[in-house]
């Protein structure tokens, strides 16, 4: 087995109970563990945007980080400066009613946009979007590729719990503490999926073994907090 659910702390696969822990903080045990903050609830020091695009479309507000609806004027998405290979990461977010985003890994900057080099962790209002969602769509999916396995997302308004567990070829996706979607990267499976849907045309999606985390700025009305990573080997 290549994740072992002893090593996560019950914040991370128990029951979500945000009222019940430190927002944007490390207990003593995930420190033993190895997790490292990537966002300090104050400012954006450790990302910076996609191909270095300018940006208005961001704001830190009560330890959260927020993408903006309105008085937008340059739009970007936003990556980790450091980039990873194996890891966890741990995320708490919630959309606004109608809400579209996505939290994309392994990104290379070869690209116009994030999702064309790194799969992406669908985040959206299921009940509340205003299209008709595809199952390969929902919170929780990998975008365009794995489905979830149910529906395990909050309503709009309150915040859910994402884990994203990358190592080698073999990913999880978590979401508030049921496993939805796990996979393998190169696969024959996997590359016929890849060749036959939306990504057809990107030569380089799903290749690069290291990478950026990018959150994605799909026109806003996106909260996130409490961002937090380990490296695994």
């Amino acid at each position: 087995m290549l994740f072992s659910a002893t090593i996560l702390s019950s914040a991370f696969l128990g029951p979500f109970e945000p009222d019940q822990e430190k927002t944007n903080a490390l207990s003593e045990e995930e420190r033993k563990a190895g997790w490292v903050l990537l966002f300090n609830g104050h400012n954006t020091d450790g990302w910076r945007a996609y191909n270095n695009k300018p940006y208005d479309s961001w704001e830190v507000m009560n330890g959260q980080l927020y993408c903006k609806k309105q008085e937008v004027t340059q739009r970007a998405d936003l990556i980790t400066i450091d980039q990873y290979e194996n890891f966890e990461l741990s995320v708490d977010w919630k959309v606004d009613k109608g809400a579209n985003s996505g939290i994309i890994y392994r990104v290379a900057e070869t690209s116009g946009h994030s999702y064309e080099t790194g799969p992406e962790y669908q985040l959206i209002d299921d009940e509340g979007y205003p299209q008709k969602l595809e199952a390969w769509q929902k919170s929780g999916s990998d975008y365009a590729m794995y489905p979830p396995s149910e529906i395990a997302a909050k309503p709009a308004g309150e915040y859910n719990r994402t884990v994203i567990k990358v190592n080698g070829a073999h990913v999880e996706h978590w979401l508030n503490g049921k496993k939805v979607v796990e996979y393998e990267f190169w696969t024959p499976g996997w590359q016929e999926l890849k060749e036959k849907g939306k990504w057809k045309d990107a030569k380089g999606y799903g290749l690069t073994k290291k990478g950026h985390i990018a959150l994605q700025d799909h026109g806003g009305g996106i909260w996130f907090k409490n961002i937090k990573l380990r490296k695994l080997n």
